[in-house]
């Protein structure tokens, strides 16, 4: 009976796959970047520092054990209604209010600056399969205050959210925010359109009113389909704020670009950096931290304070739900970092810093 039951969910596994990679044959993957090569673009595709050993079919081999190996989590969570409404006015000051997954709002300087926005119920390129939100967003997307800049690290599906970013844009018509990515997105904003977007390679910056937006490097990959896999730029960013430099990872598995960019904007004020979505290693490893390696992150930055990012809100991986707050909490006491150093905000939670 076992053996049945292990061949139906074993074959249901792999019909889904391979209607899976028929939909997204048949989608439109996003336009692509075109320019001379450099040391990590071979003018096709671009590549990490260090060089990953995942063949296509780790991709398959990972997808078809995810419903044998994946932790059950929930269909739903609800918030925490005890979390206070956040302060939306502008603000001189650094305000953080972590909304969601990767996403954030960060009030600076007078701007209010949105990280990798995402709305949408399932972190997919179809509404009816993929990852599926397990909570509300902390800060609904109507009670945003006007945006000055929108930034995005990479065009994966949980961290480029098209139907977003075109809600925001017809929220705000006339006083469209300004969208940053890496280089080859802005095709896809042009196509969908988003007008007022800037693409740039990793170590370039643009200046918004008086603060200074830079690209830097991460260790990561982008794709929206299967024929743009590494044709678009990833990275993280650097604000350049009145207050100190704060650091936004995106998505990064651990390496060296975290003391580079120290070494060239100094000790960090912030960092917004990623727990979530590392199991299993052998795969996860080379694309995501996970919360031991975030606190070597935020030592390799210099970091005065960090706030946790990239869990609790779409099952990507294997972890339980709540195992990436358990293990970064083991982490810090290792390297004996207080928790008020390394935060974890509930959803919807604000820091003055």
């Amino acid at each position: 009976m076992f053996k049945k039951l292990l061949n139906k969910k074993l074959f249901t596994v792999i019909t889904l796959l391979m209607l899976t990679v028929a939909a997204l044959n048949a989608c439109t993957s996003a336009p692509v970047y075109r320019g001379e090569a450099t040391q990590y673009f071979d003018g096709t595709v671009f590549s990490n520092r260090i060089k990953s050993d995942k063949a296509p079919w780790d991709i398959v081999k990972l997808f078809t054990r995810f419903e044998f190996y994946k932790a059950s989590w929930p269909d739903f969570i609800e918030n925490d209604t005890s979390v206070v409404s956040p302060v939306l006015e502008r603000s001189e000051a650094l305000r953080v209010t972590f909304i969601n997954h990767s996403s954030f709002l960060v009030q600076v300087d007078n701007l209010n600056i949105l990280t990798d926005p995402i709305y949408a119920n399932r972190a997919s390129p179809f509404s009816w399969a993929g990852p599926a939100r397990v909570r509300l967003p902390g800060l609904a997307l109507e009670a945003l205050p006007p945006i000055d800049v929108v930034l995005i690290s990479h065009n994966h599906y949980d961290h480029l959210d098209i139907e977003t970013l075109k809600k925001l844009y017809r929220q705000q018509q006339g006083s469209e925010p300004l969208i940053i990515a890496g280089l080859g997105n802005g095709g896809l904003f042009s196509d969908e359109g988003l007008g007022n977007a800037k693409d740039l390679d990793w170590n370039q910056s643009v200046t918004h009113k008086s603060t200074r937006f830079t690209f830097v490097e991460t260790r990561h990959r982008s794709g929206r389909g299967i024929s743009d896999q590494m044709k678009t730029l990833w990275g993280g960013f650097v604000i350049e704020s009145a207050k100190g430099p704060i650091y936004f990872a995106g998505d990064t598995g651990y390496g060296p670009h975290f003391t580079d960019t120290h070494k060239r904007f100094g000790d960090f004020y912030l960092s917004l950096l990623p727990i979530g979505a590392y199991e299993p290693r052998w795969f996860m490893k080379a694309v995501h931290l996970n919360p031991e390696e975030a606190v070597l992150a935020h030592l390799d930055l210099h970091s005065a304070n960090s706030i946790s990012m990239h869990f609790g809100t779409f099952q990507l991986t294997h972890e339980a739900v709540g195992q990436p707050e358990i293990d970064l909490e083991v982490a810090l006491k290792k390297h004996n970092i207080n928790t008020d150093r390394f935060q974890v905000l509930a959803f919807g939670e604000s820091r003055e810093l």
